[in-house]
């Protein structure tokens, strides 16, 4: 059995857009990847995304309206995909929009109503994907380690253990693969604490290829304060949301310098993860947009003990891997195999996640 057509989909914290990906996969291995592209959020509800981010849990008020708009633009996104692509999925995995999490307090909020968009696309959709991990005792993230297992296994290889891969979105996270052993926990900053410098300046939403960082100067002392920060030197696992850092240390400074130090605060924080693992990676696989960043990229490389590539070196998307995860986990479920571990989100046992939301005639 090859396993099932899955469509995942997924909006990160910086609500760029909505990724979709398509794959064939019985939970365990990937008999073929399909298409995968990302569809962009109406302008208003991307605003409101970010704000309702941005209030860190204070306000919710405006929260079920937030979560119609986004199921909204996700049933928009999903059926142009599938018409697009004449697809028939088994199932989709709808992740739904991140705009609080706390592990501290057992709280993860993912905007958007299942039911709701498998009745609009008359297919079952498979959602909550963190609670019942959180409901375990755990932090309900990350959740993508077992599809990054499953991918060095088929397109990387064991000879090339132990290795990272390493996430570089709003926030960074890495996945450590050696053998067996899966062991994974979020970071730090990624993009975000760089991608809220420029847009505060005015400069853009991000920093378009590393030019304004390669343009400024690293205010060391700055950049050695901020890294001292306890949560960097915590074993996992752990997990952030999007606002738990603050790039205040960085005012003051010009956009460009600001963007020099900040970017080095990713590099540097990244680093120090060597430190909490159980041994040196001998190469590290960047997914997410922050691979797109030379400047980032050539930071990283001068940090690392090991070889740094984009993860596309292996024919891996680095573009579309999120939303394959979703897919991916997805088929666990109905697999009935689990999709979070003690190691990867701190649960006290093994945990399979999500629920299957059937449409209603």
């Amino acid at each position: 059995m090859t396993g099932w057509s899955v469509v995942g989909t997924i909006s990160g914290t910086s609500a760029d857009g909505i990724d979709l990906a398509e794959i064939e996969t019985d939970g365990r291995t990937v008999a073929r990847f399909g298409p995968a592209e990302t569809a962009s959020y109406r302008p208003e509800t991307k605003r409101l995304v970010l704000e309702a981010a941005a209030a860190k849990g204070t306000r919710r008020e405006g929260w079920p309206d937030l979560g119609r708009a986004v199921t909204r633009d996700h049933a928009t996104a999903i059926r142009t995909y599938l018409e697009k692509h004449g697809l028939s999925p088994d199932a989709v995995v709808f992740h739904g929009q991140t705009v609080w999490h706390d592990p501290v307090a057992a709280e993860t909020i993912q905007l958007g109503d299942p039911q709701a968009l498998a009745d609009d696309l008359g297919l079952p959709v498979i959602g909550d994907v963190r609670l019942a991990d959180m409901a375990a005792g755990g932090q309900g993230a990350p959740l993508v380690p077992v599809y990054h297992q499953a991918l060095a296994r088929s397109l990387v290889g064991q000879d090339r253990e132990p290795l990272c891969f390493l996430n570089i979105g709003g926030v960074s996270n890495l996945t450590y693969i050696d053998a067996e052993r899966l062991l994974a926990f979020d970071i730090g900053p990624g993009n975000a604490l760089l991608d809220d410098w420029v847009r505060r300046h005015g400069a853009g939403d991000y920093d378009a290829g590393g030019r304004l960082s390669a343009a400024g100067h690293v205010e060391e002392q700055r950049l050695n304060d901020a890294l001292d920060h306890p949560f960097l030197t915590e074993p996992g696992p752990k997990s952030l949301d999007r606002y738990s850092f603050s790039g205040s240390f960085a005012e003051g400074l010009s956009l460009e310098d600001g963007a020099a130090t900040l970017l080095a605060f990713t590099a540097g924080a990244i680093a120090k993860t060597e430190q909490l693992l159980p041994a040196t990676p001998g190469l590290w696989l960047v997914c997410g947009g922050g691979r797109l960043n030379p400047v980032l990229m050539r930071a990283l490389a001068d940090r690392l003990s090991g070889e740094v590539v984009s993860a596309d070196a292996f024919k891996i998307d680095g573009d579309a891997l999120e939303a394959q995860a979703m897919a991916f986990l997805g088929a666990r479920l109905k697999a009935g195999l689990p999709t979070t571990f003690p190691e990867t989100t701190g649960v006290s046992c093994p945990v399979t996640g999500g629920k299957i939301f059937t449409p209603v005639a």
